[in-house]
């Protein structure tokens, strides 16, 4: 391909993607975005393709490669392509601020939408008309000329920040590891947990089969056995206090923290808002950052009592069982002792469910389910990673790595391919942890006589690996989030938007992890785990005994989870509320002061998730952590009908294919909801499923 990083091929040349390319492609693709613009300023007569089509048209080929690009560094990351990124980052960020920022479109394109003609567009163009000009107006186009200068300036460097504060992360998750050839330090671990840490540390040169050495690491399949299981009370605090190491010393954020705060507030009261809450969520189911704040604090005052309970309860249970007293518990003592609790109460140990829980069985077992509820058809198809100038072999989709799988997904009825997309389950060095899905390329359905695009995505995470000859075996919260990035995935691939802009996941933020979190629900339906709960080994499904308790102990710590996110969604809006109020301190302070009514005393405090918070700091969250509760409110209520009508009943996953799944941001969010419920959301439904009221 002569240029891989902007054809509209649907398999991507990852092996071409290289630097050089970058630089000579992007710099491509950002002149003939500029010329189709100047094209579109020099319109005279006004139609919808000259204007707002044309527009939309203008920065799809740059925005494909940068897609490709950015999603590179962030599952292959090297000294390289951070380079290109920071190089071209400031030139594809100046390139998107003009758009808005200049006066000749904007006027061409209000001229545009006064024309009568608009009346006859179809409902969903007239939306995207009407949602164009509030993002330019959201973007600085009715600014001054010296404030649209400013607001470039803010732009570029909020867009640095961001890169720099996500690089830091990264960087300081790998900068530690902890190695031991002492197994008697390791007791209580998981055999799967050991078996990892071993396989890890034989890839990094320690230990052999005779002498084994483990090595742990702060990510997360690393850290959560260690802080849940291991007896060792050292080796629980060692790894917790490396864990609040990150995002200090070298790669200290506090800096970064409080210049992108700034750089915020600066933006926000530039375009006529007093809180940078209020411009992120004025188009948003929220409406207000006041509105989905007022929501955080009701949930507290919910959730408070029963999470103080919980951890009451733990405390003293921890002091019966050690037989010592603990006025104050120590915070790598918290999950260690919850877990034993839950396993005294329901006799339930969670990685007795690993065996169950083989990667390949549950990817089967949920394209199974929601096959049959959306009416779709999933396709493996083989795959290759190859060197750049190596030939592809016949009939493989090449990939970025070798651990990487490929899927095609068609429609039953109509045998169309909806789209694609690559899965890439497994931590390394040089990827950025979590978990998420992303859109390479949007589709749109059959138009003007013209066939079906089919659209192109991807999920990712960092899920326990497989071990030798041992397949992964995941735990129940790593299945839920497995399950949890297929919906976003979903939402994606069963858009049926004509408007690329308004398709997909690009919905109003507080409604994007609807479709995303209602899929969990299936992970804990008896029925459903007949699907896809079956050893590894035999085959046999999940004994009844093993499932009962599982599904008993659920809400076993629920009003605690539900806290925590609480604590995430307060600190993000708090900040970008009352940004300050907090200007230029101390971020521990800061945390503190902010969640002081949201934590339990523990003999020691940890440091401020602000450090490595990268959902609000680099990766669009600000403002935004609050739809995570937000939209569980909504998928629990959703939930409830297919729970009334069958978990598996196609005609209730029809509904929400159609009422949901397929429209994107076509229409407004409570619209679409109501669509499907027939009623606006009961905000009790997810109170009553987690056992708080």
């Amino acid at each position: 391909m002569s240029t891989p990083f902007l054809n509209k091929e649907l398999h991507v040349a990852w092996s071409q993607l290289t630097p050089e390319r970058a630089r000579t492609e992007i710099r491509s693709a950002i002149e003939s975005a500029k010329n189709a613009v100047a094209a579109i300023c020099a319109v005279q007569e006004p139609t919808y393709d000259n204007t707002f089509a044309a527009l939309e048209a203008s920065g799809t080929e740059l925005m494909r490669g940068w897609q490709r690009l950015s999603h590179l560094q962030s599952v292959m990351d090297s000294p390289e392509l951070r380079d290109v990124v920071n190089e071209l980052m400031p030139e594809v960020v100046i390139y998107s601020s003009s758009v808005t920022l200049n006066p000749q479109l904007y006027a061409v394109l209000k001229k545009a939408a006064a024309q009568p003609w608009v009346a006859e567009l179809s409902a969903v163009k007239q939306r995207f008309i009407s949602e164009t000009l509030a993002d330019f107006r959201e973007n600085g186009a009715e600014l001054s000329n010296e404030q649209k200068v400013r607001y470039a300036e803010l732009t570029t460097k909020l867009a640095q920040l961001s890169q720099t504060f996500g690089e830091y992360v990264l960087d300081s998750t790998n900068s530690w590891e902890y190695i031991t050839t002492d197994a008697a330090e390791l007791e209580g671990l998981p055999a799967s947990a050991l078996a990892a840490a071993q396989a890890d540390a034989f890839s990094k040169g320690h230990g052999t089969a005779e002498a084994p050495a483990w090595r742990f690491t702060l990510q997360f399949t690393s850290v959560q056995p260690v802080l849940t299981f291991a007896e060792n009370e050292g080796l629980r605090s060692r790894i917790w206090h490396a864990m609040n190491e990150k995002g200090t010393g070298k790669y200290d954020t506090q800096s970064l923290i409080h210049e992108i705060m700034a750089l915020r507030a600066e933006k926000a009261a530039m375009l006529g808002y007093e809180r940078y809450s209020d411009y992120v969520t004025s188009r948003r189911m929220a409406g207000s950052g006041s509105n989905a704040l007022s929501f955080i604090n009701r949930l507290h005052e919910r959730v408070k009592a029963p999470f103080l309970a919980e951890q009451e309860e733990i405390r003293r249970f921890a002091e019966q069982a050690s037989g010592t007293a603990m006025p104050i518990m120590k915070p790598w003592d918290i999950a260690y002792w919850s877990e034993k609790r839950r396993k005294a109460l329901y006799d339930f140990d969670s990685e007795e469910l690993r065996p169950y829980f083989p990667m390949q069985g549950v990817l089967d077992g949920m394209f199974s389910i929601y096959s049959g509820l959306y009416g779709i058809r999933l396709e493996q198809c083989p795959t290759a990673c190859i060197k750049e100038g190596d030939a592809l072999p016949a009939d493989t989709v090449e990939v970025w790595h070798p651990e990487v799988l490929f899927y095609k997904v068609y429609d039953v009825e109509s045998g169309e391919h909806l789209g694609s997309f690559y899965a890439d389950w497994y931590p390394r060095d040089s990827k950025r942890g979590g978990a998420w899905m992303n859109c390479l390329s949007c589709g749109r359905p059959p138009m003007n006589g013209e066939a079906r695009v089919p659209h192109l995505a991807l999920m990712c995470g960092n899920m326990s690996r497989p071990v030798g000859d041992t397949p992964a075996l995941l735990t129940h919260r790593e299945v839920e989030t497995v399950f949890h990035e297929f919906g976003h995935l979903l939402h994606q691939i069963l858009s049926d938007v004509e408007v690329e802009s308004l398709a997909g996941c690009n919905v109003a933020w507080d409604f994007v992890e609807l479709p995303s979190q209602i899929n969990e629900n299936w992970c804990w339906e008896s029925e459903a785990l007949d699907r896809f709960a079956r050893h590894w080994q035999t085959g046999v499904p999940m004994p009844k005994e093993l499932k009962r308790k599982m599904l008993a102990a659920r809400n076993c710590g629920a009003a605690t989870f539900a806290m925590r996110q609480l604590c995430f969604g307060k600190l993000d809006l708090e900040l970008h509320t009352n940004t300050a109020t907090y200007a230029g301190r101390d971020v521990e302070e800061v945390d503190r002061e902010i969640l002081a009514d949201y934590r339990i005393p523990t003999t020691e405090q940890a440091n401020s998730a602000l450090r490595c918070f990268s959902h609000i700091f680099d990766g669009g969250y600000e403002s935004g952590y609050y739809s995570y509760k937000w939209a569980e409110m909504l998928e629990a209520d959703a939930f409830s009908r297919f729970a009334k009508e069958g978990i598996f009943n196609p005609s209730t996953g029809r509904d929400f294919r159609r009422c949901i799944l397929s429209q994107g941001n076509s229409r407004p969010a409570a619209e679409l909801y109501r669509d499907f419920m027939q009623r606006d959301p009961d905000p009790e439904a997810m109170l009553r499923r987690d056992g708080i009221c």
